[in-house]
C-alpha cells in the first residue's frame, strides 16, 4: 500500500489558528488580516491548504469578535474557499480544542499557524503522508546559528546539530491530537507537539524550510513580500 493510498484512508481537516493580535506588529489590524501581495494574509495561508492535492475540509479559528470582520474581507477579496468559522479561546490550546470538536476521531489534522503564509504545498501534503503512515508529522528547520541555553543564569552552549526550530503544519491522526487536548491547559503546552508529548507519544519531525516564515513582528511582511516575489 502506497503512502497515498494510505492517507486516503482517513477524512482530511486543517485546523487554521488565527488568534493572533496587532501587539507586536505595532499594528491596530491582527496581523491575520495585514495585506500580502495585495490580500489578507489569512488568505494565503488557508490557499496553499486548499491547493493540497488531499483537499482538506478547513476549520478557520477566529475570536468571536472578528468573524463579522473576516465575513467582509472575503466578500471584499471575493474570497470563496470553503471554510467552517469557529469560536476562538482563551489560548491557543482552547482555540485548539474548541476546533478539534468538529474534526471525527477517524481523520487527519493539520494545524497551521493563520500567520506562516508562504508553506508550501508539498510541505503540507507531506505532511498528511507522513502522519496517516506515522501518526503524527511536525514541520521543522535545523538551526542555522549557534545556540545557547540561559538557565538559573547559567548560560550554556547547545550542540547546533541538534537543535530543530518547529514550524507549522503539526498533523497528527485526529484519536491522537484529540486525546491529548482532553489534558488541562498547561503554560509548558507551546505548540500542538508539546500537548501530544506529554501524554507519551513520539513526534516525528518532518522537513520544512526556511521560506515558511511567521508573520509577526513589521518587517516580516517586508520579507515575505520579496520572498514570494523570488
Amino acid at each position: 500500500m502506497t503512502n497515498d493510498t494510505m492517507t486516503n484512508d482517513y477524512p482530511k481537516y486543517a485546523i487554521i489558528v488565527a488568534g493572533g493580535s496587532g501587539s507586536r506588529m505595532l499594528s491596530a489590524v491582527p496581523k491575520q488580516f495585514l495585506l500580502l501581495s495585495g490580500i489578507p494574509v489569512l488568505m494565503h495561508t488557508i490557499r496553499a491548504f486548499h491547493q493540497s492535492k488531499f483537499q482538506p475540509q478547513i476549520v478557520l479559528v477566529l475570536p468571536a469578535d472578528f468573524h463579522s470582520y473576516w465575513q467582509q474581507l472575503c466578500a471584499e477579496y471575493n474570497f470563496d474557499i470553503h471554510h467552517l468559522l469557529v469560536n476562538g479561546g482563551e489560548t491557543r490550546f482552547h482555540s485548539v480544542k474548541n476546533a478539534l470538536d468538529f474534526v471525527p476521531a477517524n481523520a487527519i489534522v493539520a494545524v497551521q499557524d493563520a500567520v506562516r503564509p508562504l508553506t508550501d504545498i508539498p510541505i503540507i501534503d507531506n505532511s498528511f503522508s507522513h502522519a496517516a503512515e506515522h501518526g503524527n508529522a511536525v514541520v521543522a528547520v535545523k538551526s542555522r546559528d549557534s545556540v545557547r541555553q540561559l538557565k538559573n543564569s547559567l548560560s550554556i552552549s547547545l550542540v547546533r546539530d541538534e537543535i530543530y526550530l518547529v514550524q507549522t503544519p503539526q498533523t497528527f491522526q485526529s484519536a491522537q491530537l484529540k486525546k491529548a487536548y482532553e489534558q488541562s491547559f498547561n503554560v509548558k503546552f507551546t505548540d500542538d507537539a508539546s500537548v501530544v508529548e506529554e501524554t507519551g507519544v513520539a513526534i516525528n519531525l518532518i522537513e520544512g524550510s526556511y521560506r515558511n516564515i511567521k508573520i509577526t513582528f513589521p518587517e516580516d511582511i517586508a520579507i515575505a513580500e520579496i520572498l514570494m516575489r523570488g
